[in-house]
């Protein structure tokens, strides 16, 4: 008999949960078998505030997926069983769990929750250990199959945003543009790499300005933007820096477009009226954000409002969809399966990188992923972004 694992997850989901005896190779030998096909999610069930709705979200949609999975044939006729490991958002814990688990049992395949920091320290196990992952909190490596070629991230990262950013940008004939960014990781990506896209369509970045994280006022770096008079300011934030950001730019009274990244978007303040939020008031009057179209609300996306039904017959939605990539992740493995007659993790990969496969996915949440065999990240297109305004969220979308 296994030993005791800590799982977490929604009370109505332990049916996807399988208490089972002994031990298995795991890793595609039993196709045609009544041996599950066992999915780990690492989520941060028990960390604190957003990481913790966030993980939720995510840990929600794997396992929405493979209920979808499961009522279509499973992988090969395997059923799907999803393992909710509570990693607390912490990678210490995150890896110690995880080596526990493995121990008892070798997974078919591996998810995350993020934040980048549990990827970076449990992808490289995974890769040893020869398990299929995919991957919402990217690194440096994680989407380089040269250096973990059984890992696919399907968060999309700056390049893809940059696509996005420029189609609304030259719907609305913004010809000049200031950016200002925070000194996170991310934020120094996410400026890097718009400094230097954005000129290349034909877009002037005016000035580059990089804010503090830790700070309570932004102003200096805000009119240093404002000095070079741009006709709109591209922002990222997330979290309470974006509170100071928005009541700053009030308070000195600049009146300019405000197009904010999906960290902005994924930030509760935007979307919770006052007090606890700044919905409604006016420092939230010129700002758009761009989001993915599964995010925004469509009677007529039936695939997508299928998935949210499918979350919401699980548990609740806490965060946005952009928190739900990994239901995507069993869609792309069943159609990869399909192709290859097997679910090794290295066959898998090899199916994973080819269009044809992508396309039969039928994905949701992003409607086409494009891994290739040099880079195995999601490449998604501008088309699949939308731009929003503040507004309220149910159910994971805007309206």
């Amino acid at each position: 008999m296994r030993r005791n694992i800590p799982l977490v997850a929604a009370a109505a989901s332990l049916a996807l949960v399988l208490a089972a005896c002994g031990s298995d190779s795991g890793g595609g030998t039993n196709e045609g078998s009544d041996e599950p096909f066992r999915v780990v999610a690492l989520g941060g069930i028990g960390a604190q505030g957003v990481l913790a709705d966030n993980a939720a979200t995510s840990v929600l949609s794997i396992q929405a997926g493979a209920a979808y999975v499961n009522a279509n044939g499973g992988i090969l006729g395997r059923e799907v069983v999803v393992e909710v490991i509570d990693d607390k958002a912490d990678p210490t814990v995150a890896v110690t769990k995880l080596r526990e688990y493995m121990a008892q049992h070798k997974p078919d395949l591996v998810v995350n929750s993020g934040p980048s920091t549990v990827a970076n320290a449990t992808l490289p196990i995974l890769n040893e250990e020869g398990i299929l992952s995919f991957n919402i909190g990217p690194t440096a490596d994680s989407a380089n199959p040269s250096k973990l070629p059984l890992n696919f991230d399907l968060s999309a990262g700056p390049r893809d945003y940059l696509r996005g950013f420029v189609t609304y940008l030259k719907s609305e004939n913004i010809t000049s543009v200031g950016i200002l960014h925070g000194s996170s990781a991310y934020g120094e990506t996410f400026g890097a790499t718009f400094a230097e896209g954005l000129p290349k369509e034909g877009i002037t970045v005016t000035a580059k300005e990089v804010y503090d994280v830790a700070a309570l006022d932004m102003t200096p770096q805000i009119e240093a933007v404002r000095a070079t008079n741009p006709q709109a300011l591209i922002l990222d934030a997330y979290g309470a820096p974006l509170g100071y950001i928005l009541r700053n730019i009030d308070k000195i009274g600049w009146d300019v477009p405000i197009v904010a990244n999906n960290s902005v978007a994924a930030t509760g303040i935007i979307s919770t009226p006052e007090p606890d939020g700044l919905l409604g008031t006016p420092f939230v009057k010129n700002v758009v954000m761009e989001v993915y179209k599964s995010t925004k609300y469509d009677p007529n996306a039936t695939a997508v409002n299928e998935a949210v039904a499918r979350m919401k017959a699980i548990g609740e939605i806490k965060a946005t969809l952009i928190l739900a990539y990994n239901y995507d992740a069993l869609l792309l493995v069943k159609a990869a399966a399909e192709k290859v007659g097997t679910t090794d993790a290295a066959a898998l990969a090899k199916a994973l990188e080819d269009p044809a496969v992508q396309e039969a996915a039928n994905t949701v949440i992003i409607s086409r992923y494009g891994f290739t065999a040099t880079d195995h990240s999601p490449n998604v297109s501008g088309e699949e972004f939308t731009f929003v305004r503040p507004s309220p969220i149910k159910d994971g979308q805007y309206s």
